[in-house]
């Protein structure tokens, strides 16, 4: 009988050795709440609350905010749950979800 201990497997960042990286930004606009953009980050990418609201800060100052590199096949995914999110329910003129857009990211 072993007593070997196996190491547990650590989570890999998404790799994109070999693939060209792409940004997915976060656009910014007047019709959702910090609130709506801290869960939807968290729900989508796995973002913590102090980085979802670092960045929603972010997008509402600049404009813009890049809230994840990776492949292109996975930014365009994330793009399309990100503009399928849905409205924002505390803020009632909001009729849609934020918008997203991929572009290249420097290699």
């Amino acid at each position: 009988m072993s007593d070997t201990i196996a190491r547990p497997v650590e989570k890999e960042e998404q790799k994109t050795e070999g693939l060209p990286p792409y940004n997915v930004v976060l656009l910014d606009d007047n019709d959702h709440s910090y609130e709506y953009v801290i869960l939807m980050l968290r729900r989508i990418f796995g973002h913590p609350v102090a980085k979802g609201y670092e960045m929603a800060r972010e997008v509402d100052a600049t404009g813009r905010v890049i809230v994840a590199t990776t492949n292109l096949e996975q930014a365009e995914l994330k793009r399309d749950q990100i503009q399928a999110f849905g409205p924002d329910p505390l803020i009632p003129r909001c009729k849609g979800s934020m918008s997203a857009i991929i572009e290249h990211a420097p290699a």
